[in-house]
């Protein structure tokens, strides 16, 4: 399933620094704005599968029930 979310670039001296609007923590910087898009690909990739690993592991042993959501904004 293919997600959208707003990348946010800033020039800062000789550097690009981003982030991820909607996911706290999913941000970088780099030399280029095409590298700093690659980077924040993968830190959202990142941040989302930690975010996963820690809920299921905090949960691990309580009867919960996961499915998936979709949203329109």
């Amino acid at each position: 399933m293919k997600q959208k979310f707003t990348a946010v670039y800033k020039k800062s001296g000789k550097w690009y620094v981003g982030w991820i609007e909607e996911i706290l923590g999913a941000n970088s910087q780099a030399k280029t704005k095409k590298e700093l898009k690659e980077n924040l690909k993968e830190a959202l990739g990142l941040v989302i599968e930690t975010n996963r690993l820690i809920n299921r592991r905090e949960t691990s042993d309580q009867k919960i029930t996961r499915e998936p959501l979709e949203i329109s904004l």
